[in-house]
């Protein structure tokens, strides 16, 4: 009997959660089997980025459903999306990754005129900082919010604080990130506009 390689299905990404207010954007890799079964960003419960960002912002944004948490990030001028637009994967590590197919991020020049800043939410979609800095962008690699990674959850929000300091990203006050994060008194927010993208 001859053995059979199996060859990974390939898989679609998600549209990203982004409008012409954007300042600043955060950068996955590709997104989980959960986040692709919801069509939703950061599906898993075990990952931190809800949570990251809610402390962040000042929003109860684990308490909200997807449309309203896509509408918190843009009212706060944040964008999320992946580098990834397609790739095979077998189960959810980025290192199963194989035949990536990268997102064109030439359209963000005409999508979201007034991004400045990248951040990229761990080293697989880090890989892509040089590009954004040789193209007049300000960047960040921060920790994964993948249960995966292992460090500390107060060490992830800590580091995630510091690499958004200065962004575009409006800083609220909440009792979890007052110390942590030392945000100010909260920013003036800008419009929210009626382009929500569907998950």
């Amino acid at each position: 009997m001859k053995n059979v390689t199996r060859v990974s299905e390939s898989l679609a990404g998600l549209p990203p959660i982004i409008d012409a207010s954007v300042e600043t954007l955060i950068l996955g890799s590709f997104p989980s089997p959960a986040s692709l079964a919801a069509r939703q960003y950061y599906a898993h419960r075990q990952n931190q980025f809800w949570r990251i960002m809610g402390a962040l912002l000042g929003e109860a944004l684990t308490g909200f459903d997807y449309p309203e948490k896509q509408r918190a990030l843009l009212r706060h001028g944040v964008g999320v999306w992946d580098v990834y637009r397609r790739c095979a994967r077998e189960g959810a590590l980025d290192s199963a990754i194989r035949a990536a197919e990268p997102n064109d991020f030439s359209v963000l020049r005409e999508v979201a005129p007034r991004l400045k800043r990248v951040c990229f939410n761990g080293k697989t979609s880090g890989k892509f900082e040089r590009w954004f800095s040789e193209n007049a962008y300000a960047t960040r690699v921060l920790p994964s919010t993948s249960p995966a990674y292992t460090l500390a959850f107060e060490e992830k929000m800590k580091r995630w604080g510091e690499g958004v300091q200065g962004s575009g990203i409006r800083c609220q006050e909440s009792d979890e990130n007052r110390s942590v994060f030392g945000c100010s008194s909260p920013a003036a927010k800008s419009p929210l506009t009626d382009l929500i993208p569907d998950p």
